[in-house]
């Protein structure tokens, strides 16, 4: 018997949240909902849910607030959050307090279905890779997502364990679009237009490196893309 994957949608307008719920039941989701912000943080604490898609305008508690909220209980749990601003300071304030990724309203339900999908396919990590080591002073493990870098503690999204991994694995370079294709999981990225992959990798280097402006690790070649030197020298 196949297990639907769970969704919680944390939206209080009636019209959108009840167009979400048909379209994910469509796609083979359980759908729980909740249109209060406390109601929807204590709904996404009682349990692991396969993705948590987070409205930012809500009453009672805002988007940002619970996703901070569900971070500290718990760093694997996928958030995507929905929200009509699309500043790069929201944008930023949203992936600094731990969603895995965002969607701007108004916004295109073929591409939120396949973010939503993209993300819980990658949510797993391989039992073989439980531990990265990025140079002399970096270490993460990547099952807990937890780890230390130049002798302080730092916790990582899920995203951020999976964009470092892809990259410790290539020998080469690697673009903006593969990254896209290879860590978010889009068959095509000629008509995205996100910034998501450049601020996860100023979020990285803020991690893992000592001077993130200055970055010894997660450097950027000019006309080829970001590599990882993890080996230590």
């Amino acid at each position: 018997m196949n297990i639907k994957p769970t969704l919680l949608i944390i939206e209080d307008e009636p019209s959108i949240l009840r167009g979400l719920t048909d379209l994910f039941v469509f796609h083979g989701f359980d759908v729980e909902s909740e249109m209060d912000g406390k109601k929807g943080l204590s709904r996404a604490l009682e349990k692991q849910h396969s993705c948590i898609l987070l409205d930012v305008m809500l009453p009672s508690m805002n988007g940002f607030e619970i996703c901070n909220a569900i971070r500290v209980q718990s760093q694997i749990q996928p958030i995507l959050m929905l929200t009509a601003k699309n500043t790069e300071a929201d944008i930023i304030n949203g992936l600094t307090l731990g969603a895995d990724d965002y969607l701007a309203k108004p916004f295109s339900t073929s591409e939120l279905v396949l973010r939503v999908t993209a993300l819980i396919r990658r949510s797993g990590l391989s039992s073989n890779n439980n531990k990265l080591n990025i140079g002399k002073h970096v270490s993460i493990c990547m099952q807990k997502l937890t780890g230390t870098s130049h002798k302080q503690a730092v916790r990582y999204t899920r995203r951020e364990v999976n964009i470092l991994t892809y990259l410790n694995q290539q020998k080469a370079p690697v673009s903006r679009d593969e990254l896209l294709r290879e860590v978010w999981g889009y068959k095509s990225t000629d008509c995205l237009d996100t910034r998501t992959v450049d601020i996860h990798i100023a979020k990285i280097r803020k991690k893992i490196e000592r001077d993130p402006k200055t970055p010894e690790y997660l450097v950027t070649l000019r006309g080829e893309g970001y590599q990882l030197f993890s080996r230590q020298s």
